[in-house]
């Protein structure tokens, strides 16, 4: 550690090693088994989505494992029957280290694997395949893709295996799944300067800078004794010219569930976004069919200037469904379940009347229902909604505990397999045999889980700004006594929910676990609570949601006597770590400190600095010049003189949602002021902290720096 002055201190996140438990203190009063540390949360085993063969009969998932000395992360992959009542996972004896595991419809086990079986070939992402027995036992590898000369990202057999789709990122003049010596264009030279133009989109996005020219896009192959044939034949189109030039999956979250074939293999549906000038601002993403010809693909969705996204085609290939938004530029528009009869291109919106705005979306096996996740009032249920009346029903799968449905998986028979998390809990596989009350098929941390020190999670709510219900979560040790000091856990988005959900990065648990009790308040912007609610923010960054948070809190400490509201502290990232910096200086004299993470500091700069420009357009009402007065009432900066509390920031240099500028201009703005503070900077993380290194240091920093200020007889 570096000392920059007497009161405040400059953490750097290099890349040495990190022991992988921190020093753990002493449980609370009234705690007797161990309460859950940082390494804990570090070193759970995490579950992948599963995937499921043709009969519904079998089952394969990964479980990445964190080593608790190395910190290393590697994936175990497990086969389940699913026919048998009871039948244990059988660990997967696979010859090449594998992803994205799909069954074919010939029931062997695709993969991605960047090994090979010929130690001559170059390490390229490719898809592979296997025999695989009941016992785990697989056989020898089979090159699926051998024309592919760039990394594939990831790959959709369609239905009856005649066809494989693979995308990666590949020049978008390239005629096949390769041109790896094409000239990058942007580099002219003689220096190492790149060059761009407004002309072709993004400068960078999220935690990359661009590379005009390269795209991501899907190749489609015809299979023939499990392989794929010829050089492949692009989604997009041959060439600019007959074709578009877009990102399919979209940049920088898309994947799988954005394209879908026909059940028949003869067309492709995937969602793209155009890579042109106008690309930054806007939220206009659509829905393409290839007929897999070269040809340009057809516009499905020209209607909407809004998102449409997530394309499922029903089994029986009579409809195309998939999720829209309504008013272009708004990114956390509700998404209504749209379906078109591909017969006569009739397009209806299912889900109109209902105020939800779902996530995902999956047929069922007969081609009469969706079976669909929304988010509501603190959790995220799974709902079953009729094509031909619209007739939404939520499902109870947990009797009345749904907490964070997904991964959703129907099943040839009307079984639904699916994974759960809790704020209590990480994910676990379950198994509803008639879309009812489901059972737990794993048991990949649950029982590590139960030998912590138990939590309790109460919900409550409280008449919030401009009257209306708000709600919250109070989440300890079961077990404490008081006083106990308190945490106010703001969430980002902000539009976004702190709900009954399990988090790697932001958990409440690991929080309450080393004795505070941490209070989340789901206020005006958040998700769950009908569009209205989520709307209500827009323009209003620093007013309903402090007022919802000053209540929240106090509606809180009145539930519990045995919080201790003298000592508190707030923290939150991306909105929340704005919130943080906006109370610094509008509620100056409430907490004893504060942990703001990548968070706005100055609402110009921030607009002038980041690259999905649609988002303070519509949050603020305009660019900054045509909504100046706007952006200047919500910003941070305009207040630092009222600044008092101390704070530790942290923040990414691979961050281009929020630059790493914002978080040191708020230690700048603590420094002059003499006000304690620090700063932690990782070079290598973006508006996330996910490396496993990164993710401990990140909570034994916060887990002292809370210490420090809440608990001061610890350091004594």
């Amino acid at each position: 550690m570096r000392h920059i002055t007497a009161f405040g201190a400059l953490v750097a996140a290099l890349a040495f090693a990190v022991p992988a438990a921190a020093q753990q203190a002493a449980p609370p009063p009234g705690v007797t088994a161990p309460p859950m540390s940082a390494a804990d949360l570090v070193t759970l085993p995490r579950l992948g989505a599963p995937a499921v063969n043709k009969d519904g009969t079998l089952a394969v998932y990964s479980v990445t494992v964190t080593d608790p000395a190395s910190l290393k992360r590697t994936p175990t992959h497990y086969l389940l029957d699913l026919a048998k009542s009871g039948a244990q996972p059988v660990a997967l004896s696979l010859p090449l280290k594998a992803s994205d595991l799909a069954f074919g419809t010939d029931g062997s086990l695709y993969f991605l694997s960047s090994e090979s079986t010929d130690k001559a070939a170059p390490a390229l992402s490719r898809v592979w395949r296997v025999t695989l027995a009941k016992d785990g036992t697989a056989g020898t590898p089979q090159l699926v893709t051998p024309a592919t000369t760039r990394d594939i990202a990831g790959f959709k057999l369609s239905p009856k295996g005649s066809r494989i789709a693979v995308w990666g990122e590949v020049p978008r003049d390239c005629p096949s799944f390769g041109c790896a010596d094409a000239k990058a264009g942007y580099l002219p030279g003689p220096g190492t300067g790149r060059l761009y133009d407004a002309k072709d989109g993004f400068v960078r996005h999220w935690d990359r800078w661009a590379t005009p020219g390269l795209h991501n896009r899907i190749f489609v192959f015809a299979v023939a004794g499990g392989v794929a044939e010829g050089q492949g034949m692009p989604a997009d189109g041959t060439d600019r010219a007959n074709g578009i030039t877009a990102d399919t999956p979209t940049m920088p979250f898309g994947g799988a569930e954005e394209i879908a074939f026909a059940p028949d293999g003869s067309a492709l549906y995937f969602t793209a976004r155009l890579a042109d000038g106008a690309e930054p601002g806007s939220t206009n993403l659509d829905i393409y069919r290839s007929k897999l010809d070269g040809a340009k693909p057809d516009l499905l969705t020209f209607k909407n200037e809004a998102t449409d996204t997530q394309p499922a085609i029903s089994p029986d290939g009579k409809f195309l469904a998939w999720l829209a938004m309504e008013r272009p530029t708004y990114e956390a528009d509700k998404l209504s379940v749209w379906v078109m009869d591909l017969a006569s291109g009739t397009k209806r919106n299912l889900t109109e009347k209902v105020d939800l705005s779902f996530g995902s979306l999956v047929w069922a096996p007969d081609s009469k229902s969706l079976v669909a996740t929304a988010e509501k009032v603190l959790d995220t249920p799974a709902f079953r909604i009729d094509v031909a009346t619209g007739k939404v029903t939520e499902l109870n799968l947990m009797a009345g505990s749904e907490a964070h449905i997904a991964n959703l998986v129907p099943l040839p028979r009307g079984g639904l397999l699916f994974t759960r998390d809790s704020l209590g809990a990480p994910a676990e596989l379950y198994l509803s045999n008639d879309m009812s009350q489901a059972r737990p098929l794993t048991d990949v941390a649950t029982t590590r889980m139960g030998g912590l020190a138990n939590i309790v999670t109460r919900r409550f709510s409280f008449t919030g700004a401009k009257g209306d219900t708000v709600w919250g979560q109070i989440t300890r040790l079961a077990d404490q006594t008081g006083p106990i000091p308190a945490i106010l856990y703001i969430h980002g988005g902000p539009q976004g929910s702190f709900n009954d959900a399990w988090s790697n990065r932001w958990n409440p648990r690991v929080v309450a676990s080393q004795g505070y009790a941490v209070i989340s308040v789901d206020f005006h912007g958040s998700t769950g609570y009908g569009q209205a609610f989520t709307d209500a923010i827009n323009r209003d960054w620093g007013g309903g949601p402090l007022e919802d948070l000053q209540k929240g809190l106090d509606a809180a400490l009145k539930l519990d006597a045995q919080i201790d509201g003298a000592r508190a502290c707030a923290m939150g990232a991306s909105y929340g770590g704005y919130m943080v910096n906006w109370i610094a200086g509008n509620w100056p004299d409430r907490f004893t400190c504060l942990v703001q993470h990548d968070g706005i500091f100055d609402t110009r700069s921030m607009y002038y600095s980041t690259e999905e420009l649609w988002f303070p357009r519509w949050d603020f009402g305009g660019s900054y010049e045509q909504a100046k007065d706007t952006h200047e009432k919500w910003n941070p900066a305009n207040h630092v003189a009222k600044w008092q509390t101390p704070m530790l920031v942290v923040t990414g240099q691979q961050d281009f949602r929020v630059p790493y500028s914002q978080g040191l201009m708020s230690f700048t703005a603590l420094q002059e002021r003499g006000i304690p503070s620090q700063l932690l900077v990782f070079p290598d993380e973006n508006h996330w902290v996910l490396g496993a290194k990164n993710s401990l240091q990140w909570h034994n920093t916060v887990f002292a720096w809370l210490d420090r200020w809440l608990k001061p007889e610890a350091g004594k």
